[in-house]
């Protein structure tokens, strides 16, 4: 099964060395204590920080150093949070990307995978609205292998602001709403956190505009087609009904920033939709991957998506 998540969005920087990068050279003075370098200019929240170079070794175990400290609820596996970051190698005095010059905060779920095992670990408990200094060995970064410009082995040292923080529950609910088209997909309505069942008609053409019904519909909050959506969702091509992706199956959540969709029809289908709710969508091509293929789905496919908005961040 292939992972459609990367196909979704413009791709992001992921923590990435070949992300936007800043052109400030930091500091040159060196000021370390208890193996975490010092943030010179920029030290309040929400503020573009500038860190030292390290001194002397690195630590070789994770060090959270809280900064500032939010009255926010804490963090916890499968919280769905936003953050602002700055990262520089512990041994450099140079940024090697930071979200402040991007002017969005980037989105994750915690202890999904999704970033390395440092910020996963340590974010947690932290308190939202907190500024706090993370310094990251090796094996709980990017190790031997390092990643892009980061040197391998190198370690890591972060100072990230949470700015959000958002419980995600298991599975969308709501009011069941009637599925009488008997020439769309029939989506599943259980709320046991397991994927629904999609059930394909048969011998039927597949719609030629985008189609976006409610299969639960919730009171939450109406999805912006600025907002973040934290979703789960099963993927069919519509011919043949194949299943080509699930995050059911990975056993964690995407977060999608709508306004950076690649794929229209998802942005269109989820945006004026309530969170917490669960949507049938079928993407024709010209709101899917038009007449390119797709990492083996075929050029001109229709998409079918049973998707729960679990929160809106």
């Amino acid at each position: 099964m292939r992972r459609i998540a990367g196909l979704l969005v413009v791709p992001l920087l992921l923590l990435s060395a070949s992300a936007c990068g800043s052109d400030d050279k930091g500091s040159d003075s060196s000021s370390t204590q208890n193996g975490v370098p010092a943030i010179t200019k920029g030290a309040e929240f929400g503020q573009k920080p500038t860190l030292a170079k390290g001194e002397g070794d690195p630590p070789k175990e994770l060090k959270v150093e809280v900064i500032k400290e939010g009255d926010g609820a804490e963090l916890k596996k499968g919280d769905a949070a936003e953050v602002n970051y700055l990262g520089q190698e512990y041994d450099e005095s140079k940024p090697f990307d930071n979200s402040f010059d991007r002017g969005q905060p980037f989105s994750l779920t915690l202890g999904a995978g999704g970033v390395i095992k440092g910020w996963d670990s340590g974010l947690q408990g932290q308190k939202v609205g907190s500024r706090v200094e993370l310094v990251i060995p090796p094996d709980q970064g990017y190790g031997p292998q390092g990643q892009g410009e980061i040197k391998g082995n190198a370690t890591l040292v972060f100072v990230v602001d949470i700015v959000k923080g958002t419980s995600i529950p298991a599975s969308a609910k709501g009011t069941e709403v009637a599925q009488d088209s008997t020439d769309l997909p029939k989506v599943g309505t259980n709320t046991d956190g397991k994927a629904p069942e999609v059930t394909m008609p048969k011998d039927t053409d597949p719609p030629k505009k985008l189609v976006s019904n409610y299969v639960l519909e919730s009171d939450g909050a109406v999805v912006k087609g600025t907002d973040s959506v934290v979703v789960n969702y099963v993927a069919l091509l519509w011919e043949g009904g194949k299943k080509f992706d699930s995050t059911y199956q990975r056993g964690k959540t995407e977060t999608f920033a709508l306004d950076q969709m690649a794929i229209k029809g998802l942005k269109n289908g989820l945006a004026g939709k309530k969170a917490g709710s669960r949507v049938l969508l079928v993407l024709p091509p010209d709101q899917a991957f038009g007449d390119q293929e797709q990492q083996g789905i075929p050029k001109n496919s229709t998409l079918v998506f049973a998707v729960d908005i679990l929160a809106v961040m």
